[in-house]
């Protein structure tokens, strides 16, 4: 059996619904972090699945979107991951319905 494209179309498309779950699911902002990577990697697995599959002038140009997909994932993560320590320290809890910040 061979693995063609809308092999890794469908796997994308559940994992993308299953970050989108939990980001709009969980309670915890740390869940939340969770799903929306996942979002990402589901993203990037469709962008090297149509690189690999897709005929264009540059062979790279699905490995290159992923590169530019992980390093603004990365920079997501740490800022939030961040956010997520400060919200902590101040409110003593990370849970996603008991913060808002226009009260002090």
């Amino acid at each position: 059996m061979a693995i063609h494209l809308e092999h890794y179309l469908i796997t994308g498309a559940i994992l993308f619904g299953i970050g989108l779950y939990l980001a709009l699911a969980k309670r915890n902002f740390v869940g939340v972090l969770m799903g929306i990577e996942l979002m990402f990697n589901a993203v990037n697995l469709t962008f090297v699945a149509f690189s690999r599959f897709v005929q264009s002038s540059s062979p790279l140009d699905g490995h290159v979107f992923v590169v530019f997909t992980v390093t603004v994932a990365a920079a997501e993560a740490a800022t939030a991951l961040a956010l997520a320590v400060l919200l902590y320290r101040v409110r003593d809890t990370i849970d996603v319905d008991e913060i808002d910040l226009l009260k002090w």
